[in-house]
């Protein structure tokens, strides 16, 4: 029941907000905001309500028909995987309303309406159980996310928008063809949790997922359609498409095609850590020589999403449960980085980087809380993106199933992270102070309202992961168990682990001597 307050109670808003939304936009706003709010503030009792000992999903209740006759449910529920995407994107929500509080001067409804109404699509994906129920919500969301680039964007939006359906579309009918065979091999049910393989051409299977949750992430080279989305969206929408939408492809990975298609996975991992460690490499390049602010941003997420592909496909626990972390991670730093961007934009109205300068003498808390996220960005240690990171490069190069010269490529992502953040920052925040800027104001009261929760999260992983790796393990440890023993035992029966056969069949050889002797 909790679950599914917490799902449907931004509809409630936008529902408020059409009947209401005459009452002028300061009601509109506050009704957003109020909204964001209680939603926020109810999803923190799943978190209180979660049992950490269990990888069973929770909170969710027994299944409710929907469509009967074709073994379609109502059915939701939560693990340690999802909880904290959950709350991610509860705690984004109502951070996006107020930072967006003075931004959008037309059809402001509509934009707070989309944005619930988006919210309710997010949280969906995530707590969803039935594989038509799960496409569903991801659909859904595509809707107002359309809206919020289309109208709300810049000036080539319509460009953008068209560019982000067609990639995503193009991922969803893969997937829809993949939930189709899952049904008929699962005797007419949606039901996620009574999949059990293995499925029949589970490769094609398995890439019919991953190519659909690869162009979400977005993986190189299905990345292309993310610079132009987010250049082009309002700063919530680049805040919400890089904290939660692009998680989305992360969880459906390792929702979907790790424990559903172990097998597959272990024989496609050899063509996968590649090109994550192309995309952590590749983004982090082109990242370096980006004029633009935001673009700068957007690429820099190809490459820290790269981390979160390799430690995923470690098969290891700690660069799995890193991965999980680093997707809460990614959404802090980045959406804070994208809300920094959008508040100098606000001011100066441009992002080019030559047109700043000597910024931190005249706002010195926009430059603090620049530095600190900038920092958390690279990994530095202390604050949350080392965390994550460090756990995936652990468990991948100890513990990974593929060559450690793809986690040392890998590594030097980290260290052209620091470069690009780090030459960004110095020629925006040092050096002459441009006569067109020397008027720019500090940050707000609102703005630093705005702020502080996300750095408190980022200073609080950072320092103090525990409560939210905890949360994590025990789901981890069943994706990582399934990854581990089921391709194994599957070639034990093929015959592909001749050693083990002769272990087997040494043993048998002992037990039979043993009986013998007896006799």
């Amino acid at each position: 029941m909790l679950l599914s307050i917490v799902i449907f109670l931004p509809l409630l808003g936008v529902v408020a907000i059409a009947l209401l939304r005459g009452l002028g936009a300061t009601a509109v706003k506050g009704i957003a905001l109020a909204i964001g709010l209680i939603t926020f503030v109810v999803s923190l009792g799943l978190y209180t309500e979660f049992n950490a000992d269990t990888a069973a999903f929770q909170l969710g209740g027994a299944p409710i028909e929907w469509i009967p006759s074709l073994g379609i449910s109502y059915y939701i529920g939560i693990d340690g995987i999802s909880l904290w995407l959950v709350l991610l994107t509860t705690f984004l929500t109502p951070i996006c309303i107020l930072a967006a509080w003075n931004s959008v001067e037309k059809g402001l409804s509509g934009f707070m309406m989309s944005l619930l109404a988006l919210e309710t699509g997010m949280l969906g994906v995530f707590c969803a159980l039935d594989l038509f129920l799960f496409f569903v919500f991801w659909e859904s969301m595509l809707i107002p996310m359309y809206f919020l680039i289309g109208i709300w964007g810049g000036e080539r939006r319509i460009y953008a928008t068209v560019k982000f359906v067609l990639y995503t579309m193009a991922g969803s009918a893969l997937m829809l063809v993949g939930i189709l065979a899952l049904y008929f091999q699962n005797n007419n049910s949606f039901d996620l949790t009574t999949l059990s393989g293995p499925f029949e051409h589970s490769n094609l299977l398995f890439l019919a997922f991953f190519i659909a949750f690869a162009i979400k992430v977005p993986l190189f080279p299905f990345h292309t359609w993310l610079p132009d989305a987010h250049v082009e969206a309002p700063t919530v929408g680049s805040v919400i498409l890089a904290g939660v939408l692009l998680k989305m492809g992360t969880y459906g990975i390792i929702r979907f095609c790790l424990p559903l298609f172990p097998d597959a996975a272990v024989k496609f991992t050899p063509l996968i850590v590649p090109l994550a460690v192309i995309g952590i490499i590749y983004g982090a390049l082109v990242a370096m020589v980006q004029p633009d602010l935001k673009k700068l941003v957007a690429y820099s997420s190809v490459s820290h999403l790269g981390f979160v592909v390799l430690g995923l496909f470690s098969q290891s626990g700690a660069g799995i449960q890193g991965s999980v972390l680093q997707m809460v991670n990614h959404g802090l730093s980045t959406g804070a980085l994208f809300l920094l961007v959008g508040m100098i934009y606000e001011r100066r109205h441009s992002r080019m980087i030559v047109d700043f300068g000597g910024l931190s003498k005249r706002m010195p808390i926009f430059a603090t809380i620049f530095m600190i996220v900038t920092l958390s960005s690279i990994g530095l240690p202390g604050l949350n993106g080392f965390v994550g990171e460090y756990m995936i490069l652990l468990g991948s190069f100890v513990q990974g199933a593929f060559s450690k010269v793809y986690v040392v490529f890998a590594t030097a992502g980290v260290i052209l992270a620091a470069v690009y953040m780090l030459w960004m920052f110095q020629r925006v925040m040092f050096g002459t102070l441009d006569k067109t800027n020397e008027n720019l104001p500090d940050l707000n009261a609102r703005e630093i309202v705005v702020m502080l929760p996300l750095l408190l999260f980022i200073v609080w992983i950072g320092v103090y992961p525990k409560p939210f790796l905890n949360k994590i393990e025990k789901s981890v440890e069943i994706v990582v168990t399934k990854v581990q023993t089921e391709p194994a035992i599957g070639q034990l029966k093929e015959g592909v682990l001749p050693e083990t056969k002769l272990a087997l069949r040494e043993t048998q050889h002992e037990e039979n001597e043993k009986e013998t002797h007896t006799k």
